[in-house]
């Protein structure tokens, strides 16, 4: 008779073994429960099933049974010749996702991993101890702290110009704002952070890493430690003057949501944008507003532990696009004009006021390219006007007797004074010794 072989798990055969011994006498039913942590009936039930069936009874009766929520294998075969064409170097969770959206085949991730494990598409990756840092407790309130850097990337594979993802996320909820844009510049941050205003309002803090946008690497000049200001960026003014303060990270691992933010995005937005066939900056702003962000929204925030939204109102005092433009300070000239930018700009007749001359004012330069300047709180009109260049001007005659100066005649002080009718050099040292003209004539 052909043995049978019995795949038996490490809880079977410890199980077997107390029924066993129950079933030569040498423990109780109860004794046998207490030890299994079972009821007395179904020791009774397993001991009368071992009987009738023999060690196989201790198994479940679908073990190596075909489930029947499996998954066809001809889906299964679909699924990977779509995954390797179209998905190869997707993870197991985003292909999942895709299958499901584009080609309706439903299968969880855990299951599309085994797939691709099996297809060779996917390779199990070894776990390793990365040093662990020690986790900041998230702000309690939506608008609390909000961290803000920019990724540069290949975001368009090559598909066009090089582009830049400047990011906000809030710390207490992880949620996120971007916009793409050609350069990391002041202006493009500012445009961020004017959207994140009109959205949500004033947060209180910011946290960046300590970049020349946000902190400056100058000495103080003489004015600033006069008047007792700290040397600033654009972007700091503007933080002042909103009220938002600004805390500086002293490493990558401190700011780690925004971090976590482009990691996520280097790996969805990415492969996304290129499944759209994005190419300009344009379409990848598109993609950003309408598709990724507000998934990113849904699926990988947090809820709060305060419902207290810490944002502020946004009050008459704050004129975003004052406030986000590059600002400076020029003086007023004898002709009331202003220079800036190597040009000249005439402040307009009618606000030609008394006490303007030589006074400061704040010249903006806005976000939508105009040009404001504005003296105690009231905007100035200024238009360009051209500036007067000393030029050399041709040799002119004089007429006889004129001087430079453009008066004729000698000045009143030389009348009576004529150096051809006075005494010679001779006369004058002889009268000074006390010779006569003849003795002064052989010294010479």
């Amino acid at each position: 008779m052909q043995e049978e072989t019995l795949l038996l798990t490490q809880n079977d055969r410890d199980r077997l073994k107390v029924l066993h011994e129950v079933r030569k006498g040498h423990i109780t039913q109860r004794q046998a429960a207490e030890q299994l942590k079972l009821t007395d009936r179904w020791i009774r039930e397993l001991v009368e099933r071992i009987a009738e069936k023999g060690d196989k009874a201790v198994m479940h009766g679908l073990r190596g049974a075909r489930s029947k929520r499996k998954i066809a294998e001809k889906i299964e075969k679909q699924a990977m010749e779509i995954v390797g064409r179209e998905y190869a170097d997707f993870g197991p969770t985003l292909a999942s996702e895709y299958l499901e959206r584009d080609h309706q085949i439903t299968a969880s991730r855990e299951t599309v991993r085994h797939w691709m494990l099996r297809a060779g598409i996917w390779k199990k990756r070894k776990q390793r101890l990365e040093e662990v840092h020690v986790w900041r407790t998230r702000r309690s309130c939506f608008g609390e702290l909000v961290q803000w850097d920019t990724s540069d990337h290949d975001w368009l594979e090559g598909r066009g110009a090089r582009l830049y993802l400047i990011g906000m996320v809030d710390d207490a909820t992880s949620r996120g704002e971007g916009r793409f844009a050609p350069g990391d510049t002041t202006a493009e941050n500012m445009r961020l952070v004017w959207a994140w205003l009109k959205k949500h309002g004033r947060f209180v803090d910011g946290y960046t890493d300590r970049a020349g946008l946000f902190q400056t690497n100058r000495p103080n000049q003489r004015d600033e430690e006069r008047d007792g200001k700290l040397a600033e960026t654009q972007i700091g003014r503007a933080l002042r003057e909103l009220g938002i303060g600004w805390i500086a990270a002293r490493s990558p691992q401190a700011k780690g949501r925004i971090e976590r933010f482009f990691e996520t995005a280097q790996d969805r937005l990415v492969k996304g944008m290129r499944k759209a066939k994005v190419r300009t900056l344009e379409g990848a702003n598109t993609y950003l507003e309408q598709e990724y962000l507000p998934l990113w929204n849904e699926r990988f925030t947090v809820q709060p532990a305060s419902e207290v939204d810490a944002h502020r109102p946004l009050g008459k005092e704050h004129d975003l696009a004052s406030i986000l433009s590059y600002v400076e300070e020029r003086v007023v000239g004898q002709d009331f004009t202003i220079r800036y930018g190597g040009k000249f700009y005439q402040v307009a007749r009618e606000q030609i006021k008394a006490g303007l001359k030589g006074q400061r004012v704040r010249v903006e330069e806005r976000l939508d390219g105009s040009l404001v300047a504005q003296w105690s709180g009231k905007l100035l009109r200024i238009t360009v006007c051209k500036a007067a260049r000393a030029t050399a001007a041709a040799p002119v005659a004089r007429k006889a007797g004129v001087k430079k100066s453009g008066k004729s005649g000698n000045p009143r002080w030389m009348h009576g004074f004529d150096l051809n009718s006075g005494p010679s050099l001779e006369q004058v040292v002889a009268h000074a010794y006390g010779e006569s003209e003849e003795e002064s004539e052989r010294a010479w």
